[in-house]
Order: C-alpha cells, then sequence, then structure tokens
C-alpha cells in the first residue's frame, strides 16, 4: 500500500503543508468538531509553568551527585553484570547517574519530537477543533522541554547526545505528512512509553525535584493519550483489512525496533568512552546476564514502559492475530486485556491536577502581576 492518510472521520482531514488557501476558505470556520472540546478546556486545570517556583523550584533539593543516585542502582543495568567489578564506589555511583542522565536526555528530545509533531499537525489539520488542540498540545510540550531542560542543566549541566533508535523514530513520525503515522507513533508508541517511563521514575526516584516534575508533566500528558485514543476509536473500526494489517504492521514494526534499541549498550557509546568501556563488550556483558526470561518478568509490572505500550495499542483495537504473536512472547495477552483501559500513571496525574488547581486558585488571588522567583 502506498505511504497515504488513512481517514474516515472528517474532523482527521488534511490539507497540504503548503496549502494555506484552505485553511482561509470561509466554510471551513465553521466546520468546527467539538470531540476535543473537553480536553481543550481542561488545560487550565493542568496549567503550570517550569519558570515559576511557586510550580517547580529547582533550587530546592540539593544533590550530591558524587554521593548520591538520583535513581535507586538497581534501574543502571550495567551494575547488575561484569562491568560493576571493573568500576570502583565513586564510578559505579557517577555511572548510575550518568544513565539516569541518558534517560532523562531521552525523554527531553521525546519531547522536543512531541512538541515539533503537534506543531506540524497545526500546519496540515483542517477541522479547526483539530488543529486548536494540537497548537494546544504544542504549548504543553514546550512547557515539557522547558522543564527537563532545566531540571538537567540543574543536575548535570547539559542533556546527552540523542540515541539514533528514538531519534530516527521521531524523525520518521515528525516528517510524515500522513496522521496515522503521526497519532499512532506519537501519542501511542512514544506517549505510550513516556508514560510508563513517568510513573516508574515517579515512584522509585530519590530526587524530590524530578519527582515533582515528573507529576506535573504526566497531569499534560494523561489527556494527550486522550487525543491519540478519540483517533483509535473513530478510526480503527472502519478500517479495510488492507489498511488495517499496514497500521498494524509498522505498529509492530516500530515497537521491536524500540525494544530492542531503546536503551542498548550501542546507544549508551557515550557514557562508556569516560570510564573506558568498549560498548561492545558492555553489551556482551548485559547479554549474559539479562536473559529474555528477565525482560519477560520485568514486563510483568503494571509500569514497564513496553507493557504500557503493548496495552495502549491493545486497547486502541490495532492489535490482531495477525501480530498477536510478536507481543504475546513478552506479556500475557489476555491478562492485558482483561485490565482498565487507563493509561500507567492515571492516578498520578489526577492527584497533580488537584495540586495544581490549588496553585493556580493561589495565583488568581494574589494577582497575576505577582511572581515569586
Amino acid at each position: 500500500m502506498s505511504e497515504r492518510h488513512i481517514t474516515y472521520d472528517k474532523i482527521y482531514n488534511t490539507v497540504d503543508r503548503d496549502d494555506f488557501d484552505s485553511l482561509i476558505e470561509v466554510d471551513r470556520y465553521a466546520d468546527r468538531t467539538a470531540a476535543f472540546d473537553e480536553i481543550i478546556s481542561a488545560t487550565n486545570d493542568h496549567f503550570w509553568d517550569p519558570t515559576d517556583v511557586r510550580y517547580v523550584d529547582y533550587a530546592s533539593s540539593p544533590m550530591d551527585l558524587r554521593e548520591q543516585t538520583i535513581m535507586p542502582r538497581s534501574f543502571c543495568i550495567e551494575l547488575k553484570t561484569a562491568v560493576a567489578d571493573k568500576l570502583d564506589e565513586s564510578q559505579r555511583i557517577r555511572l548510575a547517574n550518568q544513565s539516569t542522565r541518558f534517560i532523562l536526555s531521552s525523554i527531553l528530545h521525546g519531547e522536543q519530537g512531541a512538541l515539533s509533531l503537534s506543531a506540524s499537525l497545526t500546519q496540515i489539520l483542517r477541522d479547526p477543533g483539530a488543529m486548536e488542540y494540537a497548537a494546544n498540545q504544542a504549548r504543553e510540550e514546550a512547557r515539557h522541554v522547558t522543564g527537563f531542560s532545566k531540571y538537567i542543566e540543574t543536575r548535570w549541566g547539559t542533556p546527552l547526545r540523542s540515541g539514533s533508535t528514538i531519534r530516527n523514530l521521531m524523525n520518521e513520525i515528525v516528517k510524515s505528512g500522513v496522521v496515522y503515522k503521526k497519532l499512532v507513533g506519537m501519542q501511542m508508541l512514544i506517549e505510550g512509553l513516556a508514560m510508563g517511563a513517568f510513573a516508574t521514575i515517579q515512584r522509585e526516584t530519590n530526587d524530590p525535584l524530578l519527582r515533582r516534575l515528573i507529576q506535573f508533566t504526566m497531569s499534560d500528558e494523561a489527556f494527550h493519550h486522550k487525543f491519540g485514543k478519540i483517533w483509535a476509536d473513530r478510526t480503527i473500526p472502519k478500517l479495510s483489512q488492507e489498511e488495517h494489517e499496514h497500521v498494524e504492521q509498522w505498529a509492530a514494526q516500530a515497537f521491536q525496533v524500540l525494544l530492542f534499541n531503546l536503551v542498548n549498550a550501542e546507544q549508551k557509546q557515550e557514557i562508556y568512552r569516560e570510564f573506558d568501556l568498549d560498548w561492545q563488550w558492555v553489551r556482551g556483558a548485559i547479554l549474559e546476564s539479562f536473559t529474555d526470561e528477565d525482560r519477560r518478568r520485568d514486563m510483568t509490572q503494571n509500569t514497564n514502559i513496553f507493557r504500557v505500550l503493548i496495552k495502549t495499542l491493545l486497547k486502541a483495537g490495532i492489535i490482531t492475530d495477525r501480530t498477536r504473536h510478536v507481543y504475546q512472547a513478552w506479556v500475557d495477552m489476555d491478562e492485558l486485556a482483561r485490565e482498565h483501559d487507563e493509561v500507567a500513571g492515571a492516578e498520578i496525574a489526577a492527584l497533580a491536577v488537584e495540586e495544581l488547581q490549588g496553585i493556580n486558585r493561589a495565583r488568581q488571588r494574589m494577582g497575576s502581576h505577582f511572581r515569586p522567583h
């Protein structure tokens, strides 16, 4: 099948990116869907400003990364292998923190991808309501970029470069002119990974500052996930067999690329060089210590990033018997099917919204002119 739009609901109709004249047709302005109004109007409930100390105070929780780890050491897979035997205690602490730096840098790059993708949707979506939602998400993704940039600057100074896996996938979906790749790729695959990662980090981190940043980010991401779900509910049941297979096979292929390459040793070469570790040797040490059975056991955890991703695709109706075996190799698909539809971390996001409502009410009482630093 040639690369083309797979659209059955007119709210996802598009125009060519350079066809601005179509966006100023008189009849278009009144042809606005109300499908996203609830998500758009909820924006005020979970507004936050990453540059305002009332929301996130980056000086509030100092950490000495020479002695403390941001995540428990168990989250650094290399320290569970022969790699640990080559390092002294201070190097083990640094490797654990550098591994976290890589993960958070990847999240930062993912947030930039989501910002660029949302902005690209505003150029092609014809429906004013869908366009407004995309613009709204772009604004929220922009604050995530700011928030994670400031956090990484506070703890390390600069982020690490993006690994090729996430970079290549984001290039494909941001530059794509077809809506299904943008929505399945970002709103389901990458946002699914992010929500699983956020829920895990929020629960396990030793850093109160990171926990707070993650909580507020999740309050936005839970709504972004709904945008993708609306597309799936309105589109997937109407696909022809050929179209469904096209979407399904692309999603399965992207899942496998992410599963085996997202955080493997090749992606983290920049870290290993400072410890004089050969990345291929590290990869061998990890493969020797971490088997497929270990990977399956990790995926029994509700917030495991790949379990969350599979569940997102399953609940969206994208997975059928054609590709079920791809995922069944790692998780119990029947068990996933019985689970509720809520995305991982929904409870955390709901609590964050309540806290943000309180902060925002206080801001309104004090007047917007007052901004503490």
